[in-house]
């Protein structure tokens, strides 16, 4: 005779697995996606600290200015739409890997980004 068959939903499976829900991301990544997809690009530049570090596949923006720029060419000046496919908890403390949809008139696909934070802001951003 074989043990109980026990169900388990979605949301329980990935709490399981460590993998967070959208609405469960910290408060900073969840600013960077819906900034993106409301297209404001003040609130997504607050997203991050003064000094942040940006790394789009070895491209290299930081601080405001470079976040900005980075904005402007590769984000909302090209209209991107971010759906959160995962995240979970990095190797280091505040740290987060998060898989995006992206979708737009540039870079269109799925794939990973690296976020640490301090402070409540992005400090330092991956994608690769």
């Amino acid at each position: 005779m074989s043990g109980p068959c026990v169900a388990r939903d979605a949301a329980s499976t990935r709490a399981m697995m460590g993998v967070m829900t959208e609405n469960r991301l910290p408060v900073a990544i969840r600013n960077f996606v819906d900034a993106t997809n409301r297209a404001d690009t003040d609130a997504f530049v607050a997203a991050f600290t003064e000094d942040a570090y940006l790394n789009d596949w070895g491209r290299e923006f930081h601080g405001h200015d470079g976040v900005r720029t980075w904005n402007r060419t590769d984000n909302i000046g090209v209209r991107s739409h971010f759906e959160v496919v995962s995240a979970e908890p990095g190797t280091t403390p505040d740290s987060y890997i998060v898989t995006l949809t992206v979708t737009g008139d540039g870079f269109n696909g799925t794939g990973p980004m690296n976020f640490e934070l301090r402070d409540g802001r992005i400090a330092r951003l991956r994608i690769s």
